[in-house]
């Protein structure tokens, strides 16, 4: 046994992974020797907060806990009698535990969040949405600040409000913001090299600062109107440019009238387009859970500032046989792990751990934050109103799951598989002419696409011709399928597909039926789908890899569901070919040269003018350039006249 130990930890210190004790046991996957290595831990463990890890046999982390007192809470799992069956699988499959120390349980429970959204344990409960929320970001390091989408760390001068549940609602509110403030959106660079009016200006969505259409102090005060609005002031905006109109228009100045007008409009169009009405609440988060079948969904409505920024619908994972009170607790202390907590969030229910997790979220905000359940008035509404929504989109949820399990049975039967798959792989190739050749790979299963198991392939090896879909198509299949076989042999992680389409006939499927052999992968189903001899939707033919092909009626669900998913690795191919090419068009042939950087490129290309007058450049000439050596001028001298 070894042991490895480090003072209490603090939140500024909660990334720092040498603050464990561990300690490693057998490899036996039984749940006796679980319980060995869970006691062999207890020998070492203080009576103190802090948080623990438990690991495989492969230091794998299977779930991540927090205890007021270390010891107690450990010493739980030992009494396997009084766990549920999902945690005795957890502890028969526990060989080593890793212990971080904190001085207070708000602590531990800040840090548990952290470490669950690292690792994902497959025992917690998880945040399957944990996509970074979007902000609007008001940037104030320029005289003139501009306004901005923004997501992840908050390192930029200035306020951010936030969050919004989705990125289409900050671009309506943008858009709507450029009509009534007129700030601009435009980088600094785009901003220092402006001669004339951009676009912008001329629809009436900029003052134009970069060529002096409004003075600092006019824009200054623009800034402090949006501020205003943003911080839910609407009202003091409105009858502010309700008095400009009509003193603008007393002075028979009709032009500079109708300007304030459209803005106002603006203004009318935020306030009206507010989908809930949350009057008397200033700033403050709405959460309620629904549990149904076994499924739950968690509703979350945001409001800043009296205005409704959106609401979204969460479905955590690893729920099954967990308490609604724990999810609950989980998911709160997970979501606002990025998004900074409001003053106000009301629950639709008391937690067992309200106080704590007030504690840890008000010491993550440096300022007190307040769990509620309100009874009455519009703090309730809204609740009720989230409580309906939770209810409605875990029933959506659930029909969908009906249908998609359907479909997906439909595909088993179609293609005599042995049951309906988890996950299908489907790919596809993109190139033009040949030139920047990627493959791609989507993933679908019972719960729809899982984008974030989308891979692309840039194609590397040089002896492909250009265009060779069969050989692109191996690459890819060689790389993917050497990486499962690396990775996972034993086949348990739930990487392997259980089908995979390609995009493409008999010589797709030949090809990649080849690649399976050479790598002993015999056990994966393969279909191929093309649109036949006119290439007409809806005429596809499915190619089996031992010549058999068939169609389905035009008419077929099961032909439309295939269809999506040969059309989503389309979309994603072309995707991930036109973002390489777009780097081949912006690539600069310097940037291959040894030893040239940033600061060197620069000097080269103000001393020459272009790349190509550097490539063309005589060995005496490259030693006269600035911050150029004379080995650093017979490098790239070399590098561009390799024979001379």
């Amino acid at each position: 046994m070894t042991l490895v130990s480090q003072p209490p930890a603090t939140p500024d210190r909660f990334a720092e992974e040498a603050a464990a004790y561990t300690v490693r046991g057998s490899d036996a996957p039984d749940l006796e020797t679980g319980i060995a290595a869970i006691r062999n831990v207890l020998k070492t463990l203080p009576v103190r907060p802090g948080v623990y890890r438990m690991q495989d046999a492969r230091g794998d982390v299977l779930y991540v806990g927090k205890a007021r007192a270390l010891k107690n809470r450990v010493t739980n799992y030992t009494q396997v009698a009084r766990l549920s069956k999902r945690l005795q699988r957890m502890v028969a499959q526990t060989r080593s535990m890793t212990i971080v120390t904190t001085n207070t349980e708000a602590e531990a429970l800040l840090l548990e969040a952290q470490l669950i959204k690292r690792f994902r344990p497959p025992y917690n409960v998880l945040l399957r949405d944990d996509k970074s929320f979007p902000f609007i970001h008001l940037r104030e390091d320029h005289a003139f600040p501009r306004v901005m989408k923004h997501r992840g760390a908050r390192r930029s001068k200035g306020p951010y409000y936030g969050p919004f549940a989705s990125a289409g609602s900050v671009t309506r509110t943008l858009n709507a913001l450029q009509k009534l403030f007129l700030l601009r959106s435009c980088s600094d660079s785009y901003f220092a090299n402006r001669s004339r009016p951009c676009l912008l200006h001329q629809i009436k969505r900029c003052s134009a600062p970069c060529v002096g259409k409004i003075s600092e102090a006019d824009y200054a005060e623009l800034v402090a109107d949006s501020k205003a609005f943003l911080s839910g002031k609407s009202t003091q905006v409105q009858k502010k440019l309700g008095d400009l109109m009509t003193a603008a228009a007393e002075n028979m100045d009709f032009e500079l009238a109708a300007v304030f007008r459209d803005r106002l409009r603006a203004l009318t169009f935020i306030q009206g387009a507010q989908a809930i009405n949350a009057e008397g609440v200033a700033d403050a988060d709405i959460f309620a859970l629904a549990c149904k079948s076994g499924s739950m969904c968690i509703e979350g409505f945001f409001i800043r500032g009296g205005q409704n920024w959106g609401h979204r619908n969460f479905f955590p994972a690893h729920t099954a046989e967990v308490p609604e009170d724990e999810v609950l607790t989980s998911f709160l202390a997970q979501f606002y792990e990025e998004v900074p907590p409001p003053r106000l969030i009301l629950l639709d229910r008391v937690l067992e751990e309200e106080a704590l997790l007030s504690d840890a979220l008000a010491e993550k905000a440096g300022r007190k934050v307040q769990l509620k359940q309100p009874q009455r008035g519009e703090q309730r509404r809204l609740l009720e109103q989230a409580q309906r929504n939770a209810v409605e989109a875990l029933d959506r949820r659930l029909a969908e799951g009906t249908t998609q399990g359907r479909l997906l049975q439909e595909v088993a039967d179609l293609f005599d598989l042995d049951g309906a798959p988890n996950r299908i792989e489907v790919y596809d190739n993109s190139h033009i002419m040949g030139t920047d050749m990627v493959g791609a790979m989507i993933v679908a299963g019972p719960e729809g696409f899982r984008k974030s198991a989308y891979r692309k392939f840039n194609i590397r090896n040089p002896d492909i011709s250009p265009g060779d879909d069969f050989a692109m198509m191996r690459e890819v299949l060689e790389r993917r399928f050497a990486r499962l076989e690396k990775e996972d042999p034993e086949r348990k992680g739930g990487e392997w597909p259980d089908l995979l389409l390609i995009d493409g006939g008999k010589g797709q499927v030949s090809a990649v039926a080849q690649v399976l052999d050479e790598l002993g992968v015999a056990d994966v189903p393969l279909v191929g789908i093309s649109k036949g001899p006119d290439r007409n939707a809806g005429r596809e033919h499915f190619h089996m890899p031992d010549g058999r092909e068939s169609m389905l009626p035009l008419n077929s669900p099961i032909l439309f569901f295939l269809q999506r998913l040969r059309d989503e690795a389309h979309r994603f191919a072309i995707g991930a070919h036109r973002t390489k090419r777009a780097k081949t068009f912006t690539a600069n042939p310097l940037d291959d040269v040894p030893g040239i950087g940033p600061a060197r490129k620069k000097a080269l290309l103000m001393h020459f003018g272009t790349a190509k007058a550097v490539r063309g450049a005589a060995l005496a000439d490259l030693e006269r350039a600035p911050g150029v050596s004379k080995t650093m001028a017979r490098t790239i001298y070399d590098y561009f006249h390799p024979s001379g």
